[in-house]
C-alpha cells in the first residue's frame, strides 16, 4: 500500500489519509480482510504524527470502512465495486472542485439534498 501525502496543500493530512485510502480501495489495491498498518508505522514512514493517522483511522471506522481493534489493528471493511469506483471518482473530483472554489461540506450536502440524495 502506497499512500501519497502533500504537506504543503491546504488539506488537513488525516482528510488526505481518508482520501488515499478511499482511492486504495477503488483501485482495487485495498480490498475487504486487508490489514492496513499500524498507526506508529504508517506515521513513521510517511514522517507524521501517529495521532494524525489515528484521526483517519477513527474517522474511516466511523464510516464503516475500517474495523479497529485494539491489539489486532485495522482491517479493511469493503471491497471496490464498479459502482463504487464510478461514484469514489465523482467524489473525487467533487471535493478537488469545492476545495479550488472554498465550498464547505455544508453547501455540498446541501447541494445533495437538493437533488434527492438522502
Amino acid at each position: 500500500m502506497l499512500l501519497s501525502i502533500n504537506p504543503s496543500s491546504s488539506t488537513p493530512i488525516y482528510e488526505q489519509l481518508i482520501a488515499a485510502v478511499h482511492r486504495e480501495i477503488a483501485e482495487g489495491s485495498l480490498s475487504a480482510g486487508d490489514k492496513l498498518p499500524s498507526a506508529s508505522d504508517l506515521a513513521a514512514g510517511l514522517s507524521l504524527n501517529r495521532n494524525t493517522v489515528l484521526r483517519a483511522y477513527r474517522e474511516l471506522a466511523q464510516a464503516g470502512v475500517i474495523e479497529l481493534r485494539r491489539g489486532r489493528g485495522a482491517t479493511v471493511l469493503i471491497s471496490a465495486s464498479p459502482e463504487r469506483t464510478a461514484v469514489d471518482k465523482v467524489l473525487d473530483e467533487l471535493a478537488s472542485l469545492a476545495r479550488d472554489q472554498g465550498l464547505r461540506l455544508s453547501d455540498l450536502v446541501a447541494g445533495l439534498g437538493v437533488r434527492g440524495v438522502r
